[in-house]
């Protein structure tokens, strides 16, 4: 029984059910094993990528995202050394590498390609710090 009280004058509710499906088929009703099939219709991208090579030290950046989606990273070649994201919430002015629960996140030595953050404050931006000691690093931080 329903805890929703149903106000004068109204002495029913009616009973209404989503389903879904295709042309010909029966109907599926919407319930905790059938979602609803959707999704969140977002339009294209104006994010510029941030990628290049580097073969010394170098800060390449800002890498300014789109809010409240993946931020991915890749990073290729024969290379040693570190390669740090960083973020920045003021233009770049302080840039401070990313923590997970106080240790450091976000630090490579070696070629990868995963989901680093995703950002929700408006105006951040991101910085990568690379330091290779031989060879090149590819990289490109994009969404």
């Amino acid at each position: 029984m329903s805890s929703i009280p149903i106000d004068v004058p109204a002495t029913f509710v009616p009973a209404v059910g989503l389903s879904f499906g295709q042309p010909g088929d029966e109907a599926v009703f919407v319930d905790a094993a059938n979602p609803m099939p959707v999704r969140l219709a977002r339009g294209s991208l104006a994010v510029v990528p941030l990628a290049g090579t580097a073969s010394a030290a170098t800060r390449s950046g800002p890498f300014v995202p789109e809010l409240d989606r993946p931020i991915h990273l890749t990073l290729s070649g024969s290379w040693t050394g570190r390669a740090t994201l960083l973020r920045s919430v003021d233009g770049g002015a302080t840039a401070e590498p990313l923590t997970l629960a106080g240790a450091p996140w976000g630090v490579f030595t070696a070629n990868a390609n995963e989901v680093v953050a995703e950002e929700s404050v408006a105006g951040a931006s991101y910085y990568l710090d690379l330091a290779p000691t031989s060879g090149t690093v590819a990289y490109r931080v994009a969404q």
